[in-house]
């Protein structure tokens, strides 16, 4: 009979422990709107994609249909062994901050809402330096001297993307007129692009011919009213300039990409850390968008300008104003 001594017991857990440990999946939970949304879960899908292309990773996904699933979706992949299992959207923090402590040893990461936990790293981007950049572009372009902005849900991020776009429009001429309209107080503002629509056709009624969304998959009905009406959409998130060729000044990408990526790449490294990451123009966190698609929309001067702006943004030569921060928007 074979008899197994303590240390060897040990070693052969040891061993177990460590093959399981490395055998475990990375998930993610979009927000509501699907990963397709064309906006801030594709975004989020492309680092689901990168990580699957570059690393051959098989990654755990889920699509909130709508937000009362996010508690299960979270629970299920942590207690199936996930790890880390990453949260789409602001709006699952309160079922992410149930979750994690009944489950110290996986690791979790959230895009868009700081969840202080000792086992989840959170991102959060500065919306408001990109949207600068936007702004910028947008009053450069304007001939009528007034562009719009639709913005999803009432919330912090949204105002804050607002603020930074008005400052760069001022930016570029003082007398520019800034129209700007949220979708909703509830989540399904990010969900609803025929109000994105009406609300475009509003704002183009009243003079508006460069009409930037920041409104997830709202945006999406923003940009085709937009390009129908002959004048000038902008995209948010994703790079969108290839939805309709020629009539979108440019995309202001928030790069959930890299968040996503970073942390399954993280964890499978083992250099996960829990905390606070913040990501601007300066990180690679923010950024726009020249292509083929709107090559023909950016002038010499735009380009140079946008690209002075992210240079000053970045060394702190201009300052742009974070509602969240520093008070009410002073534009």
């Amino acid at each position: 009979m074979l008899r197994l001594t303590s240390g060897v017991i040990a070693a052969a857990c040891a061993v177990f422990m460590t093959t399981t440990a490395s055998l475990a999946e990375p998930a993610i939970v979009y927000s509501v709107g699907g990963k397709f949304d064309g906006s801030f879960n594709e975004s989020a899908y492309a680092g689901v994609k990168r990580f699957q292309d570059q690393d051959g990773g098989t990654v755990r996904e889920f699509e909130l249909e709508r937000d009362a699933q996010s508690l299960q979706a979270l629970r299920n992949f942590a207690s199936r062994g996930a790890s880390p299992v990453v949260a789409i959207g602001f709006n699952q923090a309160n079922s992410l901050g149930q979750v994690a402590p009944n489950f110290p040893d996986t690791d979790f990461a959230i895009v868009d809402m700081v969840v202080d936990q000792p086992n989840v790293r959170s991102y959060v981007f500065k919306e408001h330096e990109g949207a600068y950049i936007g702004g910028l572009l947008a009053g450069m372009a304007s001939r009528s001297g007034t562009i719009g902005f639709v913005g999803g849900m009432d919330i912090p991020i949204i105002q804050r993307f607002l603020c930074g776009y008005k400052q760069g429009a001022q930016a570029a001429r003082a007398d520019i007129r800034v129209l700007s309209n949220m979708t909703g107080d509830t989540p399904a503002a990010f969900a609803d692009p025929v109000r994105g629509s009406e609300l475009a056709i509003g704002q183009i009624n009243q003079g508006a011919d460069v009409i930037i969304q920041a409104a997830g998959g709202t945006g999406i009905g923003v940009l085709q009213a937009a390009a129908d009406k002959g004048v000038l959409g902008m995209g948010t998130d994703s790079n969108q300039n290839g939805l309709h060729p020629g009539k979108v000044l440019t995309s202001i990408r928030k790069r959930v990409d890299n968040a996503v990526y970073d942390s399954f790449q993280a964890a499978k490294d083992r250099t996960f850390e829990p905390g606070i990451k913040v990501l601007g123009v300066a990180d690679g966190g923010m950024d726009w968008v020249l292509d083929e698609n709107n090559k023909d929309l950016i002038t010499p001067d735009m380009k140079a300008a946008a690209d002075a702006a992210v240079a000053a943004i970045s060394d702190g030569s201009v300052k742009v104003h974070d509602v969240v921060t520093d008070g009410a928007c002073p534009f």
